[in-house]
């Protein structure tokens, strides 16, 4: 099972970059006004383009999960791995995050993964559900928190 960006989203992205892009050619007269609409231009599209070459950002098999990003791909497997739903609150605006740690304890350092819901191209809640559904353990002694 993976989860990956929604292609609608990132082709979404690549198209706001090029209509910036092309506003800050076409319309925008003044230099710190291209240099800002052309730096925006070229940050959206990247992310877009990142988003559409990428693949899938986490893949879950029966030896535990792989996070991929798009420079390394990292293997957490279910016996140290605990998952959980982050929630966050900035501006009123709430933000859950799938948060994948390895960490055993205080002075492990272990791994930190936290995936939005746009990383996942699903709700985070539905993504802890399922990887609980396919740890051999249920996740184990760490469990979903």
């Amino acid at each position: 099972m993976h989860w990956t960006p929604r292609r609608s989203e990132a082709l979404a992205l690549a198209a706001v970059g090029l209509g910036l892009g092309l506003a800050a050619a076409a319309v925008v007269t003044d230099t710190a006004g291209r240099i800002l609409v052309g730096a925006a231009a070229l940050l959206v599209l990247a992310l877009g383009i990142r988003d559409l070459l990428s693949g899938p950002r986490l893949s879950a098999g029966p030896d535990g999960v792989d996070v991929r990003t798009l420079w390394t791909r990292r293997h957490l497997p279910w016996a140290v791995l605990r998952v959980q739903v982050r929630v966050t609150r900035r501006l009123g605006i709430q933000s859950p995050a799938l948060e994948l740690d390895t960490a055993a304890g205080p002075d492990d350092d272990g791994v930190l993964v936290l995936l939005s819901r746009r990383d996942l191209g699903a709700e985070p809640e539905t993504v802890a559900r399922a990887l609980a559904g396919l740890s051999p353990e249920g996740l184990g002694p760490r469990g979903t928190g």
